[in-house]
């Protein structure tokens, strides 16, 4: 040990490369993990204790060797170590490879796991394309996720309630429904809360419209509340088998049968209530049918046939119809008092037209969304056309994309808003239907399920916003204050004056007629 110790000093420094082992140039290469410093550190607080007349160069000099001893811990036939002879470098390189595969697999599992989103949305594309189109599943929706955040809170805490009980009414779903609603509202034909110029209605017309909206918004809000939390509390175990609804605060257990049964009964009252004596009892009625139409019609239907896509559909169609009813109520006169006369006349129209939009709307949405967790859907037994028929659920994305024009256009030939309503919806019409293309082309591969899903995502806010912004004579008063009213010329009107007899005599200002009345008179 002494001669080959010593025949190693004399080769040249421990530092070359080309006269270490394996073993050492890659400890040397690599910073240590925190499991290896830890082992250095106990390991020179064992040589700490060592005796006294043990030096600390030989104990050094003997970890050394021992380091590079065999599996058995003895040297090779020819007295060298066994990383030095050809068998033993072979052994080594394949040790090493080993070691540095499943390093090399624990730093890409923790570099996944703390990837900025955006580069992991990245990643996940790139890896769907290399697998043949295979589709990822769309993150969790707000329900889980506050599902999530209340069981991460202690069970004596309000704010764990109070996640849990907000939770269940599907908080994305419930905004969407009310920004349907209120957009209706606003796009009805009257000066209302939206008016830029409110010399054009008194104001007692205006207060009394507003707090027709605040009661309209929350009365929808808690409706949808009741809905949601109804259709939660009929299939916790259908939800439990898909991976975007296993999270959901009756599956988690976060919240019982009977709470839930309580929270639908009590939201769905007080909701119903504010409809009712805030706007008029059509919109209570429709609000109440659309209740029972999601939680007791579209439910259960959705393991018995692919039509319930319709009716989920006529469920979007009717929060419009809520909105636009519920303005309707405000200019209600003897001729408008009953519901035929707020749904089926002429001014209901429009209504009809934004309740066609959100019908059409969820076709895309839904069947986009569908196809991503299609496999899903089928392992709990849903009937949905997504894997039913995936050719005809893209046609029929396509189908009701296209239908999106004639609506709007219908929307501006009705007077419901202005020609510049025209451009940005077909901007947005355009975009849907550029990916409801994609889609139906490819049946959902390639990412065109993903694509025309968040297409449809941002489309239908730039549509409802864009027609409040359009709505027609809406800036009316904004460029009259700008440009100022047009000069009115005196002999243009015409003017009525009483004549002691009690007859009214019509005479025109304008002189061209005075002379032609002067010459006929001097004429006869």
């Amino acid at each position: 040990m002494i001669l080959l110790r010593s025949s190693f000093r004399r080769l040249g420094s421990a530092r070359d490369p080309s006269l270490v082992c394996s073993q050492c140039l890659i400890r040397h290469s690599r910073p240590l993990p925190p499991s290896a410093l830890r082992s250095f550190l106990s390991s020179a607080r064992l040589q700490s204790s060592v005796a006294n007349n043990q030096s600390p160069s030989s104990v050094l000099q003997k970890t050394y060797f021992s380091a590079n001893r065999g599996i058995d811990g003895t040297l090779n036939k020819d007295g060298a170590l066994p990383s030095l002879s050809p068998a033993g470098s072979a052994r080594a390189n394949s040790t090493n490879a080993s070691t540095n595969d499943v390093e090399a697999g624990s730093a890409s599992t923790g570099s996944i796991q703390s990837e900025l989103p955006h580069r992991r949305r990245k990643r996940l594309k790139e890896e769907a394309s290399g697998n043949g189109g295979t589709e990822h599943a769309i993150p969790l929706d707000a329900s889980a996720q506050l599902s999530h955040l209340s069981s991460t809170l202690p069970k004596t805490s309000i704010r764990r309630k109070l996640a849990a009980y907000f939770a269940l009414t599907k908080p994305r779903l419930s905004f969407l429904i009310v920004l349907s609603t209120t957009s209706a509202y606003g796009m009805y034909p009257i000066s209302s809360l939206l008016a830029l110029d409110p010399s054009m209605t008194p104001l007692p017309t205006l207060s009394t419209s507003t707090l027709t909206f605040l009661y309209l918004t929350a009365g929808t809000f808690l409706s949808c509340c009741s809905a949601n939390t109804l259709n939660m509390m009929f299939e916790p175990k259908y939800d439990a088998l898909m991976s975007r609804t296993r999270n959901r605060p009756i599956v988690r257990g976060l919240v019982s049968n009977r709470a839930a049964f309580v929270f639908a009964v009590a939201t769905a009252a007080s909701g119903l209530a504010l409809l009712y004596f805030g706007t008029n009892p059509t919109v209570t009625a429709l609000s109440a049918s659309n209740i029972a139409l999601y939680a007791f019609v579209y439910t259960p239907l959705k393991r018995i046939h692919v039509i319930n896509t319709w009716v989920g559909a006529v469920v979007g169609l009717i929060p419009p119809l809520m909105g636009w009813v519920a303005a309707a109520g405000q200019t209600a006169t003897t001729g408008h008092d009953t519901w035929r006369d707020m749904l089926f006349s002429k001014d209901s129209i429009g209504g009809w037209l934004l309740g066609g939009v959100l019908f059409a709307w969820q076709f895309p949405h839904f069947n986009a969304l569908s196809h991503l967790i299609r496999d899903e859907y089928k392992r709990a037994g849903y009937k949905m056309l997504c894997w039913v028929n995936p050719a005809h659920n893209a046609r029929v994305a396509l189908r009701y994309s296209i239908i999106m024009f004639p609506l709007s256009i219908g929307l501006w030939w009705v007077g419901v808003v202005n020609p510049a309503f025209l451009v940005s919806s077909t901007v947005a019409n355009g975009w849907l239907v550029k990916e409801a293309y994609r889609f139906w082309k490819h049946t959902g591969a390639n990412g065109t399920a993903r694509g025309l899903f968040w297409a449809s995502i941002w489309q239908l806010p730039i549509l409802l916003v864009g027609g409040l912004v359009t709505k027609k004579g809406l800036w009316d008063g904004v460029w009259r204050n700008i440009f100022g009213q047009p000069e009115e010329d005196e002999d243009d009107y015409i003017y009525y004056d009483e004549v002691e007899d009690g007859e009214t005599t019509k005479q025109i200002a304008s002189q061209s007629e005075s002379v032609a009345g002067s010459h006929s008179a001097s004429t006869a």
